[in-house]
């Protein structure tokens, strides 16, 4: 029988403190993945319902095959594509964090894009024609209209999507990079104790993520409430 206690007991002041320093490189990772997809994300939703064909096109092919994509797979194109195809460029700048991020915020965008399309489709057509009627142009009726009342209704879903990223940037360990699960990997097959190394990282990604949890949903009682 497996004796976790004694096993923590023998190794936990070696390993938390390791493993909590490569989670604070988790949680910058997921917070500008974050950024970057809700960035990306806000772009590719105004093309995705701009009346220009193209620009539609564009966002839907985008949105579709980023979507459509494994994350690991999407990682590996990002992190080990771009320095083959332009081997001729100085490619130092482009770490295995920034791959990571990059990758984790392209996979994010569409997903985001999608959500943001829908709060900006929920709204009444109405209220732009209105807005265009006293003098707007259509830049500043969505920037001043639409979007301000959309991003309350895609809070919730926006904000669920930020914990899933932090658990999904444990797959960022596959091209390398040094955060908490490829730290953990190292642990556990270094001591042979797979099994507790893994039960205690899960712990702290739960530590890391239940907080958000509970952010999540007082937001989602505020928005009903003001409802």
């Amino acid at each position: 029988m497996l004796k976790l206690p004694q096993i923590y007991a023998d190794n936990i002041q070696r390993w938390l403190p390791e493993l909590l320093w490569f989670a604070v490189t988790t949680l910058k990772i997921a917070a500008v993945a974050f950024v970057l997809a809700v960035a990306v994300g806000l772009a590719f939703a105004l093309l995705r319902t701009s009346h220009n064909a193209l620009l539609r096109g564009i966002a839907i092919t985008y949105i579709e095959t980023a979507r459509g994509l494994p994350i690991v797979v999407l990682l590996y194109i990002v992190y080990f594509v771009p320095p083959q195809l332009f081997p001729g460029l100085d490619w130092r700048w482009f770490t295995d964090f920034t791959g990571a991020v990059v990758g984790l915020g392209l996979h994010g965008g569409a997903i985001l894009a999608e959500v943001f399309r829908s709060g900006i489709e929920a709204l009444h057509k109405g209220q732009r024609e209105a807005a265009l009627t006293l003098g707007m142009t259509p830049t500043q009726s969505m920037a001043y209209i639409i979007l301000p009342q959309a991003m309350r209704i895609v809070l919730p879903p926006v904000a669920n999507y930020a914990i899933g990223l932090l658990k999904d940037t444990s797959l960022c360990s596959l091209i390398g990079v040094n955060e908490m699960m490829n730290d953990a990997k190292s642990i556990a097959f270094s001591d042979y104790q797979p099994m507790a190394v893994f039960v205690l990282v899960a712990a702290i990604y739960f530590a890391m993520s239940y907080p958000l949890s509970l952010a999540v949903r007082l937001l989602e009682r505020r928005l009903n409430v003001a409802h």
